[in-house]
């Protein structure tokens, strides 16, 4: 499991990818292959070099001359020369290019190989790194150290909660807290009426102040993930969720919390004990999905015809797509007059379909789910859709 506190490839990155447009941009994904003998072999690098071959066969139906493909994959050649990319490989690699430029990401996520040369970059298998219903928040909660932190299966991203709320209870209530702390971290009890002295003396005024604490934090977080309903787990000792579940008002709070002060607790340690708590959640979710596109087969709700996705996926209308995993479909669909063609295969003119109700369901509010062929809803179809309305 992959628990660094970056994410492999921030979802701004991701988004970049998605959107960008231009003349034969370059996509490949391959396997990096971490075992001892498939390394000491390159079975990877070997891997790339026919990627490569298959590529340039590709540039040649674009009439481009071979002296401006060699020069144009120049970028992608010298990666299989790079000595550190192999060397503690990740489970996948991703490569991109257009006339902007390489980018290359090394993921944990396993990839078959696929090349793709079109007018947009493939980002379909990418998805799960952030759409697949494993999105999730998590905030690490004491009374003198506040973190908040967007995260998945594969890591956490500081969302720097100091922007638009306390990251102390002294912040928020307006005194000096010092004292009070060092009373604390010596073995008091928090709640305890003789524990603290002076200002906000006894239990009821230290429940007060923890209140207006704990408010000021609801308030930020709920504005900064306004529209947003992926679960929200907190990290803090049983006594504060019990108070923070009072005060709070985000819509999708987690039931259960991680027990503990997460000041010094190892940040893979904490996103270890974070996904273990909520992968569940996210399993019942796609199962309710799975049921639900089930249970409203016979009624327009649900549909697993290409002719009816595409649009609906353009214009925002899809709840939920299951997409069968290393599949393609290509096309082309004007969104003006909303005429799709279909084709057989991949030509110059046409790009994948799948791509394209991808990205656009993720874009629009929609969740897209990876499925291996068995497991799709509709046994024998690409893509199957639930649709908003």
């Amino acid at each position: 499991m992959y628990t660094s506190n970056i994410h492999p490839l921030p979802r701004e990155k991701f988004e970049i990818l998605a959107k960008k447009h231009g003349k034969r941009c370059v996509t490949i994904y391959l396997p990096m292959h971490k075992k001892g003998k498939e390394q000491n072999e390159h079975l990877a690098q070997a891997n790339l070099k026919k990627c490569l071959t298959n590529v340039r066969k590709l540039l040649t139906t674009y009439q481009i001359c071979d002296e401006e493909i060699v020069n144009y994959l120049k970028p992608i050649e010298k990666l299989i020369a790079n000595i550190e990319l192999w060397r503690n490989p990740s489970k996948g690699l991703a490569i991109f290019l257009d006339q902007k430029g390489l980018s290359y990401y090394t993921l944990p996520i396993s990839f078959k190989t696929k090349i793709y040369v079109a007018s947009n970059f493939y980002v379909t298998p990418l998805i799960p790194l952030y759409y697949n219903t494993t999105i999730y928040y998590l905030l690490e909660l004491s009374q003198d150290y506040v973190k908040f932190y967007e995260a998945s299966k594969y890591g956490l991203t500081d969302l720097n909660i100091k922007s638009f709320a306390p990251n102390k209870l002294e912040k928020a209530v307006g005194f000096d807290f010092r004292q009070k702390m060092l009373q604390f971290r010596t073995g008091h009890n928090i709640f305890s009426s003789g524990a603290f002295h002076g200002h906000g003396e006894g239990k009821d005024d230290e429940k007060k102040e923890l209140f207006t604490f704990f408010r000021a934090i609801d308030k930020g977080i709920k504005q900064a993930l306004k529209n947003k309903s992926a679960p929200l787990v907190v990290a803090c000792v049983n006594r504060l969720f019990d108070t923070y579940k009072q005060v709070n008002t985000y819509t999708n709070l987690y039931i259960k919390n991680i027990s503990g002060d997460p000041e010094f607790k190892n940040k893979s340690i904490l996103h270890k004990e974070s996904w273990e708590l909520i992968q569940n959640y996210f399993e019942k979710t796609k199962k309710a999905k799975l049921n639900q596109f089930t249970e409203m087969y016979n009624t327009p709700k649900v549909s697993y015809q290409i002719n009816e996705i595409i649009p609906a996926a353009v214009d925002g209308k899809i709840d939920t797509l299951f997409v069968s995993k290393n599949t393609d479909l290509f096309g082309v669909y004007n969104t003006e007059n909303r005429h799709l063609i279909l084709n057989d295969k991949k030509e110059i003119q046409n790009g994948s379909l799948i791509n394209l109700a991808s990205v656009n369901t993720v874009f629009k509010g929609g969740e897209v789910y990876l499925l291996d062929a068995e497991d799709m809803p509709e046994h024998g179809k690409i893509l199957n859709a639930l649709f908003k309305y």
